[in-house]
């Protein structure tokens, strides 16, 4: 009887669904990421350019952490998905979004000790409740067997949203933003850490997350998201 007074609605189009929340026209409207792409970056290639070339971004501007890895590319659904889980309270999405993603980046998580989700300010998490990337972490955790430590990274510093700003304004927004305190350095150091968030722009969040982490002496740091911003029109060297 609840079901059908207040049947599950697909998140993007809003028409009644069975199960989490997307129905099978938006799901074939996903843009997966499968090979070829950068072993860097994770950025899909248009055509297949042989084993281990890097695209231009990993040349010109290569991260600091090791690896990225995407589930899907950020086109409208996508969007959708992530803006309902993170700002409309929708944690029920993240276990279907934790379940791609650990398809997708199940090369880093076979290598990996800890998920450490990207941390919020506490007046965020205070105002939002919950952090959407610690969701996607724990159902990472609960897809591989690999712990989440999310008291390892701390957001020391509240920064601007990064929506509208350019690159290297979201560099300089999250500069020094994130720290790894003095009595956890043991737990980092030598550990092969993935970091997990929702969507991978310009990653000027991550890379700042990953120097952190470096700081503390982790091993390797490599990141998992659920959806990343592709340029089609850069080809890879």
């Amino acid at each position: 009887m609840l079901d059908v007074a207040l049947p599950t609605l697909c998140v993007a189009c809003r028409e009644p669904v069975d199960g989490e929340g997307v129905c099978a026209q938006c799901w074939s409207k996903l843009s997966f990421i499968a090979r070829p792409f950068c072993p860097r970056l994770g950025i899909p290639f248009v055509y297949d350019p042989g084993p281990e070339l890097l695209s231009m971004e990993a040349i010109a501007s290569p991260p600091a952490y090791a690896r990225a890895r995407a589930a899907v590319r950020y086109d409208d659904v996508a969007k959708t998905l992530v803006h309902a889980l993170k700002y409309q309270d929708r944690t029920d999405l993240a276990p279907a979004m934790g379940r791609w993603m650990a398809r997708a980046g199940q090369e880093l998580l076979n290598e990996a000790d800890w998920l450490i989700p990207v941390p919020l300010h506490w007046r965020r998490a205070w105002s939002r409740r919950y952090n959407q990337s610690g969701a996607l972490a724990r159902a990472i955790e609960r897809q591989s067997g690999v712990k989440v430590r999310g008291e390892l990274l701390r957001r020391v510093r509240a920064t601007e949203q990064q929506v509208g700003l350019s690159r290297p304004q979201r560099a300089s927004n999250v500069q020094g933003a994130f720290k790894v305190s003095a009595e956890r350095q043991s737990e980092v150091q030598g550990r092969r850490v993935v970091l997990i968030d929702d969507v991978l722009t310009s990653g000027a969040t991550v890379d700042a997350c990953a120097r952190a982490l470096l700081r503390a002496k982790a091993a390797t740091v490599d990141v998992l998201v659920f959806a990343r911003v592709v340029d089609t029109h850069r080809p890879p060297i």
